[in-house]
């Protein structure tokens, strides 16, 4: 039986305080998905449920990337009927991963949400794969663990660095910095090539990327990881 996995996207269409739309991206739900679609069952989630928002402006980044169009072109239905993500809720079980996509989208309705976090938590003592590409690995954060120690403490990890967030012009727009976060939580274990490289850590059952140039990489770990 192929292993199945929860992709979670957000349900959040906007930026901070700006007004411009914002949401998942398209390279870090199209590349993973690619590589994983053929080898696992794969079931996508949002907070809200229904369709969740792209990034317009990923739609224009990756316009010369063939991967994420074909996908833009011929798997709407992936991000247009998402489940609610609460519904998961206890059933770790049923599931082999669980895999964030990035986007500023997951910094607003994903971070702290405590759904996400219990889940996460569930997966995770569950002896489950948890992974995460560029924002969405700061959804791990904060999550507590049963015995009260944070998930990613003493952890290498990775995420969308304060260098390329910078660039893109956004460090205002967002809650907080997710390397400032996870360099924090994980006791001063954050890793980071240089700005829009690729990067991908693997520790043991957790798996970040750093930014869109990570996101074929996560999806290969995870396949490595689920033995696919």
């Amino acid at each position: 039986m192929a292993p199945k996995i929860l992709f979670v996207l957000t349900s959040h269409n906007k930026l901070g305080n700006l007004d411009k739309p914002t949401g998942w991206y398209l390279p870090e739900l199209a590349h993973p998905y690619h590589v994983l679609h053929s080898k696992a069952d794969i079931t996508v989630a949002s907070p809200a449920g229904g369709e969740s928002p792209l990034d317009p402006a990923s739609i224009e980044a990756s316009k010369d990337d063939t991967v994420s169009q074909d996908f833009l072109k011929n798997n709407e239905s992936v991000w247009k009927t998402t489940q609610k993500l609460d519904s998961f809720l206890g059933k770790a079980n049923d599931f082999d991963a669980i895999f964030y996509v990035g986007g500023h989208g997951p910094m607003f309705d994903l971070v702290d949400s405590p759904t996400s976090q219990q889940l996460i938590k569930e997966f995770w003592e569950a002896g489950k794969i948890v992974s995460a590409v560029c924002h969405a690995p700061a959804v791990f954060y904060d999550v507590k663990l049963s015995d009260g120690s944070l998930l990613v403490a003493g952890k290498e990890v990775t995420a969308f660095t304060n260098e390329e967030e910078e660039q893109v012009g956004l460090t205002k727009a967002v809650p907080f910095l997710p390397e400032d976060a996870l360099q924090k939580a994980s006791g001063g274990k954050f890793v980071k090539t240089q700005p829009w490289g690729e990067k991908v850590v693997v520790q043991g059952k957790l798996i970040t990327g750093q930014n869109p140039a990570s996101a074929t990489g996560v999806g290969e770990a995870i396949a490595k990881a689920l033995g696919v």
